[in-house]
């Protein structure tokens, strides 16, 4: 069907609650979604795409048919929209693929057998515990089990090897049995090993009750020894417990999800607790999405589709799309109420701000930059209100001595890094002496015009994603009609200073945001602050040093400003035009033999 005819289709539905399934050429299923009001939400696709998101334009270039199912409430609309999804799996839905596989702990089968993590199973006699969904839980157990049993790590084969070598490392400092020194019988090993599989399949707390009435009845026989080695065991254990509340909260269970949205990707983070421990760590690299809460919406959907357990709490790091209709999906998933937070402080503000540390983590090291930059970026986003954390930072500077040799700096921070092969020097033309706000309207319209005119390879055809000023209201102002008359879609702040000329605040319409609590944030725009100064004052200082040497030329009979520039593009200094001779002065376009001979008097009479 023509986009005609697939609007006028649209416009036929009824307004109430359903599912609209979108088919290409092929019939195949590319998007489903749900709708309040059928008819409003399919016909939207169809006509104008000023409002669409690139994604959904080539989605909608794609449809060649729809189909539709009706339900009576909107409830109904989401659950059946996610049973679909999870269905068919369409191109165009925003799906978190469940394509990490399934993670195993192993024990092989030896006389002294190893307990590794691995991701499938092999027909080679070992036991395997799982499978485990997630590879961050299976790490952990596998990781904590070696420690408390003092199992070794090594990759030393026994028996073989069994008494024959001095103990390692980790055997001297005690988390290893150090069987390669035969410092371990074949039968207590294994029975260390028994014990590591029923830690593994009955969890710490299980294991603790079980260790301390063993650990008692030995003592009551006298068996001081062993009770020692489950002492010993059960400290451990405890120690490990008391370094996972490092990261803990004291509920029961709770999931935290953070969505953090890139130019180009987003990472949708999750941290999940049980017994107040994270017991798993999650997070899928999408493409970067142009509705937030939306998209909160629909992963957080796809993601309790995926996996079975919905926790009692779950904390959220911004607004959810039909946040109550969410809610009675996953309470109708879990059977039994559940609860969402937004946390603004405490423990779980506290893991929320891990969680999108993490999310940050990842998509820098996708971009390959460095995390911490990527959360600065983030950070000055959420301070800003900016849709998404800005790539690409111009920052602007106005330098003089007094109101003469007015100049402008801009500095370009890509990435949260210095872009130098971007910066760019102005002279300031339209006028003359001390007009700061003037200068900053003069170089914001030379800048955009450069946008317009230049070729392609020209760094002033990159729009940025923010503009940073150095000066507070009066600057933004004088920037502000000039963006608007130019038809360009930048938000402009100002890096206003303290009194020892630090950053203090940033600037925007009429008021300031305060900065100093940010700490990413004002590191980043103080660095810029700094960097747009120094770049602005270099200019300054070269060209008032010129102005002060070339007015020297002045002062000599029959040399005005059109000669001395003259001389000083051909000599480049005056010392060089000092050290010539009247023939050398001569050579000069447009110095005459007079010119030449009253410029020679001139500096050696002096």
């Amino acid at each position: 069907m023509t986009e005609k005819e697939l609007r006028k289709k649209a416009m036929a539905l009824p307004q109430q609650p359903g599912v609209y399934i979108m088919k290409n050429k092929s019939k195949k299923i590319i998007y489903i979604g749900k709708a309040k009001k059928l008819k409003n939400r399919v016909s939207s696709y169809f006509g104008s795409h000023s409002n669409h998101s690139l994604k959904v334009i080539r989605m909608v270039e794609n449809v060649d048919d729809f189909d539709y199912i009706l339900v009576d409430t909107e409830f109904e609309a989401l659950v059946l929209e996610c049973s679909l999804i999870k269905q068919h799996q369409p191109k165009y839905n925003i799906l978190l693929k469940d394509d990490k596989g399934y993670n195993y702990i192993k024990i092989t089968k030896d006389d002294f057998p190893r307990i590794s993590e691995c991701k499938r199973i092999d027909d080679d006699g070992a036991t395997y515990i799982g499978p485990y969904v997630s590879n961050f839980s299976v790490k952990q157990a596998v990781e904590e089990t070696l420690k408390i049993f003092k199992l070794p790590r090594c990759n030393k084969r026994f028996p073989q090897d069994y008494g024959k070598s001095r103990p390692c490392l980790n055997g001297f400092m005690g988390i290893c049995s150090a069987p390669c020194a035969g410092k371990i019988s074949k039968e207590e090993y294994q029975k260390n090993i028994a014990d590591a599989i029923a830690f593994l399949k009955g969890g710490s707390q299980q294991a603790v009750r079980e260790m301390t009435a063993q650990m008692n009845e030995l003592s009551e026989n006298l068996q001081f020894e062993e009770a020692a080695k489950l002492r010993d065991r059960i400290k451990a254990i405890k120690n490990l417990d008391e370094k996972q509340k490092v990261v803990s909260i004291n509920v029961p269970e709770e999931d935290t999800f953070a969505l953090v949205n890139g130019k180009k990707k987003a990472c949708f983070e999750v941290l999940r607790f049980e017994g107040g421990r994270l017991t798993d760590s999650e997070h899928w690299l999408i493409d970067s999405v142009e509705d937030v809460p939306a998209a909160r919406l629909e992963l957080i959907e796809r993601y309790y589709s995926m996996r079975p357990r919905v926790p009692a709490r779950i904390a959220l790091d911004g607004e959810v799309e039909d946040e109550e209709l969410l809610r009675q999906f996953l309470e109708s998933q879990r059977g039994k109420k559940v609860e969402f937070i937004h946390p603004q402080k405490g423990e779980h503000f506290s893991i929320i701000k891990m969680c999108i540390q993490n999310a940050n983590e990842h998509l820098a090291q996708n971009d390959g930059r460095l995390g911490k930059e990527y959360a600065a970026l983030e950070e000055l986003a959420q301070l800003l209100g900016l849709p998404k954390p800005p790539e690409y930072i111009e920052s602007y500077d106005i330098s003089h001595t007094f109101g003469a040799d007015n100049v402008a700096g801009m500095i370009v921070f890509h990435n949260g890094r210095p872009m130098k092969s971007a910066y760019k020097r102005f002279s300031i033309k339209g006028f003359e002496g001390q007009n700061d706000v003037g200068s900053m309207n003069e170089v914001l319209t030379r800048r955009f015009n450069h946008y317009y005119n230049d070729g392609e390879d020209s760094t002033f055809k990159i729009l940025p994603d923010l503009i940073l000023l150095d000066g507070g209201e009066p600057q933004v102002n004088a920037v502000l009609p000039v963006i608007k008359q130019m038809n360009i879609d930048v938000p402009v702040f100002g890096m206003v200073k303290d009194s020892r000329h630090r950053t203090r605040a940033i600037a925007y319409n009429g008021g300031e945001i305060e900065i100093n609590s940010h700490r990413a944030a004002f590191t980043l725009v103080s660095n810029m602050q700094e960097e747009v100064h120094r770049f602005a004052v270099s200019y300054h200082h070269k060209k008032h040093q010129k102005s002060t040497l070339s007015s020297s030329l002045l002062q000599i009979d029959g040399i005005g400003e059109a000669k001395a520039k003259a001389l000083l593009k051909h000599f480049k200094t005056i010392g060089k035009i000092k050290e010539c001779s009247v023939e050398d002065l001569e050579a000069c376009p447009s110095i005459s033999h007079k010119n030449a001979v009253d410029i020679f008097n001139f500096y050696h009479n002096s």
